[in-house]
């Protein structure tokens, strides 16, 4: 699935630290954790805790967060709608990587079994 240039510019551009409240905010309004929701990034690309304040306080882009993240090998079995898109059909790697985390903070808000978001085997 083609996104736009410009679309795509607008979220590599976009900052983790502008995003970041929104994420907790959602998962916390529906009864999950910010503990869970750092839980997810770092199964999606190996920031903990420290590093995930680290990067919110040196108020990176997305391209920035993304370019340091090392992604979950199982990322690719993220899959479904998101914004109107299909993330699986993405074809813009930063955008498909930033629309990942978002299905996952929405697989987290909607309350689905940690071991499902995080793809167990």
């Amino acid at each position: 699935m083609k996104t736009t240039p410009e679309h795509d510019a607008r979220i590599a551009n976009m900052t983790f630290a502008s995003v970041y409240p929104h994420y907790v905010t959602k998962v916390e309004k529906k009864g999950r954790t910010k503990e869970e929701l750092h839980q997810v990034i770092e199964w999606l690309t190996g920031f903990d805790d420290k590093k995930i304040q680290q990067l919110i306080d040196e108020k990176v882009t997305f391209e920035e967060f993304f370019n340091k993240a090392k992604l979950n090998p199982n990322a690719r079995l993220i899959t479904g709608l998101i914004c109107g898109y299909r993330v699986e059909e993405i074809e813009n790697p930063l955008t498909q990587q930033a629309r990942y985390l978002d299905k996952l903070v929405d697989e987290l808000a909607k309350g689905k079994k940690m071991e499902k978001i995080l793809r167990a085997a």
